[in-house]
């Protein structure tokens, strides 16, 4: 297995009277996209700039690509593209360009840092200054690769793009990790990490509570959902309905769901069960065994579905989960 690209061993960072990162170990491989999460306060803006060596932690050791964050090797090899989006006036897009290309050793081409833009020759020609807001973050993301780096900072990048630059945007961060980049990234979009993310790694309160890829985190962390119809008469004890009625026997309908309603409170491993619109909801953890129970006991379902939780779903209910137990 290769080196991690990206070290922290037992970090800790205090501010005054604040500990903002407490006891942080981490590595991340080469070639990963990994979003880190987390509200307000967090600690993840903390240990991105400890990462680009822009504090220095209170305690503990870090290493990007094997030296100190701020060894100059480090900083060649590196891509960051901040939040806060910002454009030098009076030059234009391509004269800004070549200005940072000439920054590095081992440059892209300026022709294939223009292309990461995805701008027009005519906005290429723009002064910067008059670009909208999703097209400075656009530049802004060419820039930061404009070194070939082999690992790439982002601190919240699709702010202000449109969800076809956004989808674009991503596409071809894929395309730099498949050769061999790194990225780190932060955001506040959860589903953006859901899709585009190999791992995600959720802060709170300074500490990594939660760190795997986007799937086992739904899974372990989120109830998930049996549903299905009852058919209406089969059970035995309920009363059956005629072919011939033309109008609900209420009665028999309300005794139907009552006694259906019965049989599933006698199902293990149901942590709460919902009717709607003709279908029971039974949430659970663990939908397999929920599957076999209802089988055994032969309850007479049908059009059985099984949901999975989203990644903010999995999010609320691991923060709500912690402050139980706080």
């Amino acid at each position: 297995m290769s080196s991690p690209i990206i070290q922290l061993e037992h970090i800790n960072k205090q501010f005054k009277n604040k500990l903002a990162v407490s006891d942080l170990s981490l590595e991340i491989q080469p070639g990963e996209i990994v979003a880190i999460l987390g509200p307000n306060g967090a600690g993840k803006t903390t240990t991105m700039k400890m990462l680009l060596g822009m504090c220095k932690p209170t305690s503990g050791n870090i290493t990007v690509l094997g030296q100190s964050p701020n060894h100059q090797q480090v900083r060649q090899q590196i891509g960051v593209m901040l939040q806060d989006v910002s454009v030098i006036d009076g030059l234009t897009v391509r004269e800004i360009i070549r200005m940072v290309h000439s920054y590095y050793h081992h440059s892209l081409p300026i022709h294939e840092i223009e292309q990461l833009t995805g701008l027009s020759e005519i906005d290429l020609k723009r002064r910067a200054e008059k670009l909208s807001g999703g097209q400075k973050r656009s530049l802004n993301f060419a820039l930061a690769m404009a070194g070939n780096p082999q690992l790439l900072f982002l601190d919240e990048p699709t702010v202000g793009m449109d969800s076809e630059t956004r989808k674009h945007f991503w596409k071809q961060v894929r395309q730099l990790t498949q050769a061999g980049k790194t990225v780190l990234f932060t955001t506040h979009y959860l589903q953006e990490a859901d899709e585009a993310a190999d791992r995600i790694i959720l802060f709170n309160e300074g500490r990594i509570i939660a760190d795997g890829t986007p799937e086992s985190l739904k899974s372990g962390l989120t109830k998930r959902i049996l549903s299905f119809s009852a058919q209406h008469g089969m059970i035995p004890g309920g009363s059956a309905s005629s072919p011939s009625d033309t109008q609900p026997d209420h009665n028999n309908a309300n005794s139907h769901h009552i006694h259906i309603e019965a049989q599933i409170a006698m199902l293990p491993n149901v942590d709460q069960v919902e009717y709607r619109n003709g279908r029971w909801s039974l949430y659970t953890t663990d939908t397999d065994t929920l599957i076999r129970d209802v089988i055994q006991r032969q309850l007479p379902v049908r059009d059985i579905r099984i949901e999975t939780g989203q990644l903010d779903d999995a999010y609320a209910e691991l923060l709500a989960t912690m402050k139980e137990e706080q």
